[in-house]
């Protein structure tokens, strides 16, 4: 048994074997008397530009449980709490035969985690995907778009392998808090992300390294008997008696008309993007409700300018990378509400992310070192539809 330390300061000039030492005078013990201890959550606190880092640390004493409670009255709740390890609920599989496979529509996280969950459970998913695998993706976007400026469809910035997150940014933050999140970071880590997103508040990937790891995920699937069909865009769905029974699959414009695929169990993972497949849905009858959504613009600075303000005088320091910020602006937007930043990429680029060819939406992206001398970060207010002044609002 372990509680959990937290608010453990590091000087940025201390190495972390001085956390026993620190841990020890938190809790009024000898070193000598911390049977084991791991780091469960490392942030960057640079407020008042005193510049550390602040620990949360699993620590078991080499005493009787009932004396490490006691010790813990001793401490403020915000310091230190008793862990009670939270699992998550098993999958109970169902007691009839399914007559087919179940389908997985799209293949960005939430598909790609999707897939892999099923297959991990034996039921064998397919995958179809509109767009292409990584590799002929990248092929794609940077001979294709970025130097001929030839747009396509179905491969790009948006769609392929991975999704629009394959090539934007690699942060792994979410205010959400559910014990899903550490099985997608573990995830993560296995399929070859380091393992420091296992402990950072803000992890992050990178933009380089994350077509490498989408890959390896889809090996796993396909390991384990499931399927992933590329430049596979899903155009119609059969309902049956108000139950699915098949989902279509488009022709390639020539003698391939298609095909139906029979199905009694398909997830939708298509993203926000896919404006023709949320048509066919509303077509077919599927009841679609808008959401309030997010339109802004995409600002850039020097990323040193950032490290500046962020960093004061230690902003050179060995131990640092790049900055990020967060801000809010109340009421900026007038009945509309705040102003805020969302997706701050420190070191960073700017990237074009049309889903349509004329038309031009931007997103960010940065490497695993984050070296670029310029940071971003899109500028945006929350729109609810529902209040627009359009015909049908």
């Amino acid at each position: 048994m372990a509680f959990l330390v937290r608010n453990i300061s590091l000087g940025l000039n201390d190495p972390e074997e001085k956390l026993v030492e620190l841990l020890a005078a938190r809790l009024k013990v000898s070193p000598g008397a911390v049977r084991t201890y791991s780091i469960v959550r490392r942030s960057l606190d640079a407020r008042k530009k005193d510049v550390h880092f602040s620990y949360q640390i699993e620590v078991a004493l080499d005493e009787p449980e009932q004396r490490q409670r006691d010790r813990l009255k001793y401490l403020r709740a915000n310091d230190a709490v008793w862990i009670e390890h939270k699992t998550l609920d098993p999958v109970t599989s169902g007691v009839e035969s399914t007559a087919h496979r179940p389908v997985v529509i799209g293949f960005g996280p939430g598909g790609m985690f999707a897939a892999l969950r099923l297959a991990r459970l034996g039921y064998r998913p397919l995958v179809l995907e509109r767009g292409r695998d990584v590799r002929r993706r990248h092929r794609d976007i940077m001979q294709k778009f970025y130097r001929d400026g030839e747009f396509d469809p179905t491969s790009n910035l948006l769609y392929g392998e991975g999704g629009a997150g394959t090539y934007s940014d690699g942060k792994l933050y979410t205010r959400v808090n559910d014990p899903l999140c550490k099985l997608v970071l573990e995830e993560l880590y296995h399929h070859g992300a380091d393992p420091e997103i296992l402990i950072d508040a803000r992890p992050h990937i990178g933009s380089d390294r994350l077509g490498t790891i989408c890959t390896r995920i889809r090996e796993r699937i396909e390991g384990l008997g499931g399927e992933v069909r590329f430049e596979s865009t899903v155009d119609d769905l059969r309902v049956k008696d108000g139950k699915l029974s098949a989902v279509h699959v488009a022709g390639n414009g020539t003698a391939n008309e298609g095909e139906w695929i029979e199905s009694d169990a398909v997830l939708l993972a298509v993203g926000h993007s896919a404006r023709d497949t949320v048509r066919m849905l509303h077509d077919r009858g599927v009841r679609v409700a808008p959401k309030p959504f997010q339109i802004g613009v995409r600002i850039e600075h020097p990323q040193e300018m950032v490290n500046r303000w962020q960093f004061g005088a230690a902003a050179d320091h060995r131990r640092l990378g790049a900055a990020e910020y967060h801000i809010v602006a109340k009421g900026a937007a007038g009945d509309r509400g705040d102003m805020f930043s969302f997706c701050m990429c420190p070191g960073g680029e700017i990237l074009p992310t049309n889903e349509s060819p004329g038309r031009i939406v931007t997103n960010g992206a940065s490497r695993a070192n984050r070296s670029s001398p310029f940071g971003n970060s899109g500028l945006v207010i929350t729109v609810n539809p529902l209040t627009l002044d359009w015909p049908g609002a």
